[in-house]
Order: structure tokens, then sequence, then C-alpha cells
């Protein structure tokens, strides 16, 4: 086996037969972006590798067991969630039956969060990385077995058997040092990929993540990847990122993934100066705080092409806010909506239902704020208490009485009620979780604005028609009220 060489996986998650009906998948496939960045690393230092993103493409089982046969790579590494790590464990087992030498490498956040304590739940994992993968992963590839324990981020089976985390390795304090994503390695892309339907106005579109962490310390968030850091690329290297997708994949449109693309003001308004000078015909998405927009702001960022803006509001609820986010304030966060209509951006909010102190009444009055507001767009995730971020551990504490927990880790995507708050059952919020789309959808002005989509994002519209059994099945199937 050639112990310079690996197979990056990211998994499916569940069964490859059930792909064709996930209605999330038919709205959304994101790009393993930090697969991807993991391999143009590894291509700068020569260490062989492909990617194989069974996500985009479910039916890549025999792929990989055929690579691996073939190719015979000494590693083979998976990205993780939560709900996806089960299914990598499923395909690294498959992969160790046929090339029982081969190593086993797991990443991502729930490696992160859970280290020793995984790794000695599972022994047919080999190496966990912790934190940011770039160095850790290539000094794995390029050292020597008896040194494995000078590798920082590393968790590791000693040869005793003892499972050992060699310490937290420092952030990469640079991120322009970085090479782009190596795009051309995941198949199909650009095309492959799909954001979600309604949030772009062209195509071919694309993914990309500009910073890492974020500054602040909401219960509901896991910092075990990047922890409290919270840095950025320039905004050159910005433009040089978005240069590069336009000149080798024609992109027109970005979504910016960041947790906090506006943190830095400086960076954005000098990253909008440039894109309005550059005439590169490209828009953009992001996702912001409140706390980060000014109307100044706002109005470069739509001269630079910003066509959409994501602004986490999570509950309307004022008690259960404070309870759960930093600078709970809706009187702000109503302005700031006012404040992106008014530069003429697309707003969409993110919210969550049933966090710990959830009721039907914080319910009703997050469904009467939100529908009061001029947003264009909405997410409704099911909370779900993911390992590293506070809340889980609070939810974990023996004696907590803040709901009942069922941490089947294959349901935990934020599509299944895995957490039950105290005084509530998963009937009942599943039937309230319905009632707050269906209320939605019965608005006429929620339908004007979708059919104004036809004008401004036609290619929506096409795949909602050419998916339009997947998503009456999901809304038959989920029809209770």
């Amino acid at each position: 086996m050639d112990y310079h060489k690996i197979l990056l996986i990211h998994p499916l998650g569940y069964s490859a037969d059930k792909a064709k009906g996930d209605v999330s998948r038919m709205a959304n496939i994101m790009p393993p972006l930090g697969l991807a960045g993991l391999a143009a690393v590894l291509d700068r230092h020569r260490i062989a590798n492909r990617i194989i993103d069974c996500y985009c493409h479910p039916d890549s089982e025999r792929l990989i067991l055929d690579y691996v046969k073939d190719e015979s790579p000494g590693f083979i590494g998976f990205s993780c969630t939560t709900s996806s790590f089960m299914d990598g464990l499923r395909i690294a087992a498959l992969v160790k039956k046929q090339s029982p030498d081969i190593r086993v490498v797991f990443g991502g956040p729930h490696a992160s969060a859970l280290r020793e304590s995984l790794m000695e739940a599972f022994p047919l994992i080999d190496y966990l990385v912790v934190g940011e993968g770039e160095a850790t992963l290539t000094e794995l590839l390029t050292t020597e077995a008896s040194k494995i324990a000078l590798i920082p981020g590393l968790v590791y089976r000693s040869p005793d058997n003892r499972v050992t985390f060699t310490g937290f390795r420092k952030p990469i304090p640079d991120l322009d040092s970085l090479p782009f994503p190596a795009y051309s390695k995941l198949t199909g892309y650009p095309e492959a990929y799909k954001l979600p339907i309604f949030n772009y106005p062209s195509v071919p579109n694309a993914s990309c993540i500009s910073s890492r962490g974020c500054p602040y310390a909401c219960s509901y968030c896991d910092r075990s990847v990047f922890r409290r850091t919270f840095r950025y690329n320039s905004a050159n290297y910005l433009m040089a990122h978005m240069e590069f997708l336009k000149r080798n994949f024609n992109i027109r449109h970005i979504n910016f993934y960041d947790d906090q693309f506006t943190f830095n003001r400086k960076r954005v308004a000098a990253f909008s100066g440039m894109m309005r000078k550059k005439r590169l015909n490209m828009t953009f998405n992001c996702a912001a705080r409140a706390e980060h927009l000014d109307q100044d702001l706002l109005f470069q960022m739509k001269a630079a092409g910003c066509w959409m803006i994501s602004l986490g509001i999570e509950t309307g609820d004022p008690d259960l806010l404070a309870r759960h986010r930093q600078n709970p304030d809706l009187d702000m966060l109503r302005e700031k909506v006012g404040m992106i209509k008014k530069a003429g951006i697309r707003v969409k909010a993110l919210l969550m239902m049933g966090l710990p102190g959830e009721t039907e009444s914080s319910i009703r009055k997050s469904r009467e704020y939100v529908f009061s507001l001029p947003i264009d767009d909405f997410n409704l995730a099911k909370f779900t208490p993911f390992p590293g971020s506070p809340v889980y551990d609070e939810i974990k504490q023996p004696g907590s009485d803040l709901g009942d927990f069922d941490e089947d880790w294959t349901k935990m995507d934020c599509m299944d009620f895995c957490f039950l708050p105290k005084g509530m059952t998963r009937t009942r919020l599943d039937d309230l979780f319905i009632d707050f789309y269906r209320r939605h959808f019965m608005r006429p002005s929620v339908w004007a604005a979708y059919l104004s989509m036809i004008r401004k994002s036609p290619d929506s519209w096409k795949r909602m028609m050419l998916d339009l059994s997947g998503f009456l099945k999901f809304a038959k199937k989920n029809k209770r009220l």
C-alpha cells in the first residue's frame, strides 16, 4: 500500500436508495469544501489524493472499493458531520474488509467534538484529526509511524493500544496562505451541485467559505473545529477567488457560507469596491449577524452584486432568544431587516424550533414575529443539540430537566426532533412545524414573491418543476393538519 496516498470521502449519511426521495437533497447539494481545501493543500505537498462525494453521487460505493483495490491508497479519510458519521463508519468497515492494512482517518466537527471518547468507542478508526486539518493531515501522511505522537491535532492509538490526544494545533494565522479548494476534483462540478432553490439568480453557481470561526458563543453552535477563533481571507484574496471561479468554471453566482461574512466591515467594503471596479458580472449571497450591518455598507454590497443576505433570527420569542443568543434584540433585528430591504437586497431568515425552553406559546410568538417582517424567504430547522455546543453539554448533564434527548446520530441532521423540550411531544412539535410552513404558504404575498422568481431565478422554477413529484410526495407524507 502507498502510505503517501489518500482517498477522501464525503459520506451520504444514509442508504443510497433513499437519496432520490430526500427533499432536502433535492433543494440543496453543497460541495464538500473542507475536503476540496484539504486536497489542494495535499496537492501542494505532492501527496496523491482523490475525492469521492457520496452525498452528491450516492451510488459511489463500488467506485470506492474499486479505487482502493486498483490504486492501493494507504489511507482513507472521512469528513463527517454527526448525522453522516455512522455511514462513514459503515464504508470504512467495507474498505477494511477488502484491504485490512489501510488506515482509517476521520475528521470534521463530530470527530473534533468527541475526540478520545469517539475513538475508544469505535476501534475501526486509526486516527482522528481534530480542528483544522490541513497541516495535521499533511504531517500524518509524511511522518514515520514512530513520530506520530509529535503531530498536534491528532487522536491516535499508541503501541499499547492506549487512545491519546496530542493536543490542539495552533490555528492557521493567515488564511490567504492556503490555495483555493481543488474544485476540479469534485466530479461534475459545478453543475452537479445545487444551491437552495430561490436562493440565487443564475447558473452556474457555487459555494465558498472566506472565513473561519465565530467570536460569539450562542448556546446552539458547535465550536469544536475552529473553537473561539475568528479569521478571514483578505479582500484581495476574496476577489482573486471570485476571478478564479469565473475564469475556470464560468461561475455567475457565489453563496458565501461564512458564519459572519460582514464581521470585518473594512474587508467587506474593500471587496465591494473591487467587485464594482472589476465588473465580473457575478452576484453573491452571504450570511451575517444583524449587529454587523449598517445602511451604507448594505448599499455598497448591493452595488457589488449582493443578491441575498441570510440573517440568523432563531426565534421571535424574546425570552427564549435571550436564553440562547448573545445580543438578543428583536427590535434591532427588525430594524436591520428593513435596512437590507431598503438597499434592494433579499432577506432570508434563519430560524429554529425546539430549543430548550420552547413552548407552544413561544412558537406562536415566533411565527407572528417572523410573519410581520418583510422577509423574502426563511428556513426553519428542527433544533438539534450537536456535540461541541454548550447546550449539548447542558442537556447531557446528570439530572438535567431541559427535556428528553434521543442521541441517535443518524437522525441528528436538523430534519428530526431528536430533542424534546420539557412539556412537548414529538408529534405536537412536528404538527407545529408543519403548521408554521403551511401558514407561510397560505399568505398571498408569499405566492406573489415566489411567482416573481420566474423572472428573478428561472433555474429555481425549472428545478421545482422537474422535482415536483418528489416535493408533492414529501408534502403529502407530512400532511397532518
